[in-house]
């Protein structure tokens, strides 16, 4: 049975049992604590901490996961994998464990032409929580499993979090058992080999607080309802029905594994260094692809640090099995067909996906071309002084610095007949990843406390947003925050958080800016509102200050908004809409949303691309949006579900949560996204948009940042004032402007280059009589000079070498220093008869340098050095005069 009917037999069953099929959220948590969905129930976490009331009781889902804490381990075990599918079922208060339990049995066991996975109950084994009385008793009395194929097991097995606070509970674990060959019997509390976790039962009923590892962390308190959330490995069960041993060897990851091995002609199988590596491959390679798919892009932290690692984990495994140019675009390609069946829309994406992918490939292997340098001049100096350990340091910069991975350090140093200080490079690795839990923690705890908006939000319920339709409206009061924490009441002065029944504010959300405005009370109190967030799901909070009287929960109040900011906005909203549109007709669907940002009167549009966009593309981008406002289309917002706006062909942004019914923004016939933010009502509203460039802002994406209204207006008001400033300058017509200025840059060129011709010809004019005053130091004539303050180090060098070549015939150094706007800068050429003496110019740079109170250095034969203090000079000089006459002594 292939991944993909496991994966639509697990959701025909639970629908057909009244569970909602909810499709996968994208791996881009949307939850200020994750990095990325590592579970199947985090896009449900909002509805078991009571924060939302789930719009179903019973739902199911195969969520997309990615986990990254054993990255390490990736490939040396066939248990370990960073990308999986986690199909689960889940009641928010409906059923809870016999229910569970029996569903979970039904499909297990029941066959497969009826419907199951045919698996053979006497090969399941079960543990529960070591005190779960009711789950052991549901198990041996209701389902019938033996009670010496039940297990208890403590905190650390079967009691579930997501490692972080929140949601939790006892658990229930189903296993099978894979035979004699995998290890000893015993049951999962003996080994964990033979006997492979399949689905986990989670039986919420608590939340957790903070704390480290499986079981140390405090109870808080019951959640709202009990409620039930299961998970099963979707690649697990697939290595039972596949009849395979490891999860490298199912369907999706095997296609990667043998078009990794045909690229480099390796045999999965025959060599077991080989095969780690090829493990590897296939699994980051997918977890690559599924990432660029949902939207993220190579970087340096975050997520985007994730895909980089993983991709040049894969790249270098690559590379270690002798491929020697680009491969990720066949594997790339290779994955989309395995895992397009089950997610069409990595198909349709295959262009952009590719683009980003191979341009990140492209990148590391110029940086290990870079490194593969560098190593070779740290293998120098550690040969050169005589050990055989290249410093931890070294390996530890290359890595850190340059990306450049630690074990094709060892590989090359070893090549080299080096060992490599792996300690005192795992302790540095160690210290940095110190820092960054520490950073993060530190991150996290920055959060505010999210307990006091879950207060207000179970006491008040949702806030109703008027802002789509009204600009102003009554309101209550329904609560009150200062300085993060409830309160009853709030004076002048006092800076507040304010929850209303209803509001007109526009919360931040989507790229589009808060609104700011005034919130007027009954009283006569009025708090000026400067930001409006929303911290937890559906309770929108004004942040500002109480200007005048006092303000208190309950009473009533009149919000209004500022008019002006909110229009200028809505004009940069619809325009983003529409350079969306622009760009994807002229670059193609690759040039997908990645972010933005909507101002008053401005916006940044990022999308992606693999390169700069050409400037005359950007100008025919942006007369089509000029030409679009020229059409009085009208922009309407409909609300429909998500099956419906995609037949309608409306365009999604990577990584934002949509939720069963949506909202689409249509701007006539040219362009129809999902969107929650406020527009125009029509295109001519926008008056003008003027795109001011693009640039890069990471891997595969680029930015546009524009003007919108009268913000371009005046854009290019000031440019008109310029261009006819420069035309009465250049005596000429302003399309003769681009023509004229070429020419005086050039004339000006031209002669900046004649003035340093002349210059250094008046510099090298004295070489021959410096050449002739050249002092003898024992046998080793010197001459040491101060030339004319402000002669560049260009033409410092030229006269060092030039007096240098006059002096050939016998042991020389020159040591030249000019003074260049208050700073010194020296230089030093010695001849080979010289350097035969023991007189090297960088060490006597360094001595000159070191005078100068600066530093320096270079090559035996020419250096070059500066410093800071003018009025050493001579002193410099004369150190540089001593130190030869010591060296020739």
């Amino acid at each position: 049975m292939d991944s993909a009917e496991i994966r639509s037999r697990w959701l025909r069953f639970f629908e057909e049992r009244g569970h909602t099929v909810v499709p996968s959220a994208s791996l881009v948590a949307d939850d200020p604590t994750l990095l990325l969905v590592n579970a199947g129930m985090v896009p449900f976490k909002p509805y078991f901490l009571g924060e939302v009331k789930p719009p179903y009781p019973r739902a199911t889902s195969v969520q997309k996961c990615v986990r990254t804490l054993d990255i390490d381990e990736v490939g040396k075990t066939t248990r370990h994998g960073s990308f999986f599918q986690m199909c689960g079922n889940f009641s928010f208060g409906d059923y809870f464990k016999e229910r569970a339990i029996t569903l979970a049995w039904e499909l297990l066991t029941t066959p497969i032409a009826d419907g199951g996975y045919g698996l053979e109950p006497e090969k399941l084994w079960i543990t529960v929580y070591l005190d779960d009385d009711e789950a052991e008793t549901i198990w041996r009395e209701k389902v019938g499993v033996p009670a010496e194929r039940i297990q208890r097991l403590g905190k650390k097995d079967n009691f579930w979090s997501m490692g972080v606070p929140g949601p939790c509970g006892p658990c229930s674990e189903i296993n099978y058992d894979r035979g004699p060959a995998y290890g000893e019997e015993g049951g999962p509390a003996v080994n964990g080999e033979r006997y492979l976790e399949i689905w986990n039962l989670v039986f919420m009923q608590f939340v957790r607080g903070a704390g480290i590892g499986k079981d140390d962390f405090e109870i808080l308190g019951d959640l709202p309802a009990k409620s039930v959330d299961t998970g099963l490995g979707l690649e697990r069960l697939a290595t039972i029905l596949q009849g395979v041993d490891n999860l490298y060897e199912i369907d999706t990851s095997r296609m990667i594994l043998d078009r990794a091995a045909e690229l480099t002609g390796h045999t999965y199988g025959g060599d077991l260094r080989s095969d780690v590596s090829l493990r590897v491959i296939a699994d980051h390679i997918r977890t690559a692809v599924m990432l660029i798919g949902d939207g993220v892009v190579p970087g340096n932290e975050g997520r985007g640090y994730v895909l980089r690692r993983m991709m040049r984990r894969a790249i270098r495994n690559m590379r270690l099995l002798g491929a020697q140019g680009p491969t990720i675009r066949e594997l790339v390609e290779v994955t989309i067909d395995a895992m397009g069946p089950q997610y069409p829309e990595l198909v349709e994406d295959a262009k952009r996906i590719d683009s980003v992918a191979t341009a990140e490939e492209a990148r590391f292997l110029d940086k290990i071309v870079t490194g593969t340098s560098i190593l070779d001049a740290e293998i120098g100096k550690t040969k050169a002084s005589g050990s055989d350990v290249l410093p931890g340091s070294a390996a530890f910069a290359l890595h850190d610095t340059h990306g450049f991975p630690i074990d094709l350090t060892l590989e090359m140093a070893a090549e080299q007949g080096l060992a490599v200080d792996e300690d005192g490079f795992r302790r540095l690795m160690a210290e940095q990843k110190q820092r960054a839990k520490e950073d993060a923690r530190a991150k996290k705890h920055g959060h505010a406390d999210l307990s006091a908006y879950r207060e207000v939000a179970d006491t008040t319920g949702a806030t109703e947003f008027t802002g789509y339709t009204l600009n102003d409206g009554e309101a209550t009061i329904v609560g009150l925050l200062v300085d993060g924490v409830p309160a009853p009441a709030a004076n002048e002065g006092d800076e507040v958080e304010v929850v209303l029944d209803r509001t007109p504010f526009y919360a931040e959300g989507g790229g589009q800016l808060a609104d700011t405005g005034r919130i007027r009370v009954d009283s006569g109190a009025v708090v000026e509102v400067r930001d409006v967030q929303q911290p937890v799901p559906g309770v929108t909070v004004h942040r500002g200050t109480v200007q005048v009287g006092e303000v208190v929960v309950g009473a009533s109040a009149y919000a209004s908004i500022d008019l002006d900011r909110r229009r200028a906005i809505a004009r940069a909203h619809s325009a983003t809409h529409l350079t969306h549109q622009a760009l994807r007709d002229a670059l193609g669907p690759t040039a997908a949303q990645a972010g933005s940002e909507n101002a008053p009167g401005r916006f940044r549009f990022d999308f992606g691309a693999p390169s700069a966009v050409p400037g005359g593309v950007l100008t025919d981008v942006e007369q089509k949006i000029n030409e679009v406002l020229a059409r009085d289309l009208d922009v309407v917002a409909e609300v429909m579900s998500m099956d419906e706006a995609r037949k309608q062909g409306a365009t999604a942004m990577f990584g934002e949560k949509y939720g069963d019914r949506v909202r689409v923004v249509t701007i006539g016939d040219y362009s129809k996204e999902l969107c929650g933010g406020t527009h125009v009502h029509n295109t001519a509203q926008l008056g003008l948009v003027k795109l001011l460039g693009e640039s890069s802002i990471g891997a595969g994406v680029r930015r546009v940042e524009a003007l919108v209204g009268v913000d371009a207006y005046r854009f290019l008001a000031r440019e008109h004032t310029i261009v006819n400033q420069l035309t009465d300058v250049v005596k000429g017509r302003p399309e003769e402007l681009p023509e004229r200025v070429s020419g005086i840059v050039a004339k000006l060129r031209e002669a900046e280059k004649e003035i340093d011709r002349m210059r250094a010809a008046q510099v090298l004019q004295a070489s021959g009589a410096l050449a002739e005053q050249a002092a003898d130091v024992n046998g080793t004539a010197l001459v040491a000079h101060r030339v004319a303050d402000g002669t560049s180090t260009d033409d410092l060098r030229k006269l060092a070498l030039d007096v240098r070549q006059r002096l050939n015939a016998r042991p020389a150094v020159v040591a030249v220093v000019s003074v260049v706007n208050n700073k010194p800068m020296v230089v030093v050429a010695t001849n080979e008869a010289a350097r035969e003496r023991g007189v090297k110019a960088g060490e006597l740079v360094r001595v000159a340098a070191q005078t100068l109170g600066g530093g320096g250095g270079g090559k035996d034969d020419v250096a070059q050095g500066g410093g800071a203090n003018a009025a050493a000079v001579e002193d410099a000089l004369a150190a540089v005069t001593r130190t030869v006459a010591e060296r020739t002594a």
